[in-house]
C-alpha cells in the first residue's frame, strides 16, 4: 500500500468514527463502552463523557488477565471475550449496568463482536 492509499484508508476510518460518535455520548446514567483494537491487543473503557472520566477499563495487557490468555497473545477473539467479561465485571462493581456501545470505526464483527457479546453475557445491557 503506497502513501496515498494509506492516507485515503485513514481518512475513511476517521469519517466512520466521527459518524458513530456523532450519535453516541456517555452520560452518568448510561456511560459509553468504548473499544480500541490494535493488531496485538484490545482495550475497552466505560466512559462518562459529561465529567470526562473513565469509570472502568480493561485490556488484554491487564496483569490479572495475561496468565489466562493463550501464550499471552491478546489479538484474537478469545482474548477479546475475556476483556469483555472483565470490563463488565469492573463496571458492575462501579454500579453500572447499562452502557451504550461505541465500536468506533470498526465493523461489528470478529473481536469487537466477541467483546460485546461477552460483556452482555456478564450482565451489561446495551
Amino acid at each position: 500500500m503506497n502513501r496515498n492509499q494509506f492516507k485515503i484508508v485513514r481518512e475513511r476510518r476517521l469519517r466512520r468514527q466521527r459518524r458513530v460518535r456523532k450519535r453516541l455520548s456517555g452520560t452518568p446514567e448510561r456511560p459509553r463502552l468504548a473499544v480500541f483494537r490494535s493488531s496485538k491487543h484490545i482495550y475497552a473503557q466505560v466512559i462518562n463523557d459529561v465529567d470526562g472520566r473513565t469509570l472502568a477499563a480493561a485490556s488484554s495487557l491487564d496483569p490479572s488477565l495475561r496468565p489466562h490468555l493463550a501464550n499471552g497473545y491478546g489479538g484474537n477473539k478469545a482474548a477479546a471475550a475475556a476483556v469483555g467479561r472483565l470490563v463488565a465485571e469492573r463496571a458492575k462493581n462501579a454500579g453500572i449496568d447499562k452502557v451504550c456501545f461505541d465500536r468506533r470505526s470498526y465493523k461489528y464483527h470478529g473481536r469487537v463482536q466477541a467483546l460485546a457479546e461477552a460483556a452482555r453475557e456478564a450482565g451489561l445491557q446495551f
